[in-house]
């Protein structure tokens, strides 16, 4: 499998955990789910990772040769 789709697919694997880890973001800070301040900001810095992960990841699948 070439270099690119490897990046491709971490790239997509990055942003369907950041699409959870947002929507269990707003579940707790709805009281859907339990916790506090410290879990949801401990999941925004994970999604701020997760999104940057895939950004990266994205851009490595579509200029690398």
């Amino acid at each position: 499998m070439p270099q690119s789709n490897i990046y491709a697919l971490i790239a997509i694997g990055s942003f369907v955990a950041a699409l959870i880890v947002a929507k269990l973001a707003v579940k707790i800070m709805k009281r859907e789910l339990p916790g506090g301040n410290l879990w949801v900001m401990y999941l925004r810095t994970l999604l701020g990772f997760l999104i940057t992960a895939a950004i990266f990841f994205g851009y490595r699948a579509l200029f690398s040769s």
